[in-house]
């Protein structure tokens, strides 16, 4: 699923997991909105959350995905697991144009409409237009050891922002 709006991007390094989007909101290419909120804690602060796509769909699927976690307290996975399922298999759902990415202190999972939970090898994700962007300045990032997760974060999502025409500077971060 090609998603052509905002860049989501989660990076757990050591003890720390951090997600962040940008703000921008588009409608064809005309930007609608700049500071959106598309990056939220959930399960009492436990667990980032994060989308890519329609703001609406996205919404909806994180309201979802909290009664999932409400059902399976600090079982991330499982949630997630669920959720996805739900999402391919009921046809209120399946047109639902978003993806999302979730994370706990231990986790980070990507899932998509056709039903993938998706756990990056090197525990960094991102979703969206300018995701691209984001992973690659990340990737270069990580390898700098001084660097915590917040300041990749931050500083992929200010490169792909520039280079991102669907992708803002107006940032939301969320770290655990």
């Amino acid at each position: 699923m090609r998603i052509l709006s905002t860049t989501i991007l989660c990076v757990r390094k050591h003890d720390q997991v951090c997600m962040g989007g940008d703000g921008q909101v588009t409608l064809g290419n005309m930007i609608i909105k700049g500071q959106a909120r598309k990056v939220r804690r959930m399960a009492d602060g436990k667990v980032l959350g994060g989308f890519a796509g329609s703001a609406a769909d996205g919404l909806s699927l994180f309201d979802r995905f909290e009664k999932r976690l409400q059902e399976f307290p600090g079982q991330l996975r499982r949630a997630a697991v669920e959720l996805a399922r739900d999402w391919r298999t009921e046809r209120s759902l399946r047109r639902l144009e978003a993806m999302l990415i979730v994370a706990d202190k231990d986790t980070v999972l990507v899932l998509s409409g056709t039903g993938e939970v998706l756990e990056p090898d090197d525990q960094i994700a991102s979703v969206g237009s300018g995701s691209g962007f984001a992973l690659a300045a990340a990737r270069g990032l990580l390898r700098n050891t001084e660097m915590s997760a917040e300041a990749i974060v931050r500083g992929s999502l200010e490169i792909a922002g520039e280079i991102c025409i669907y992708t803002n500077q107006n940032l939301t971060i969320e770290t655990l």
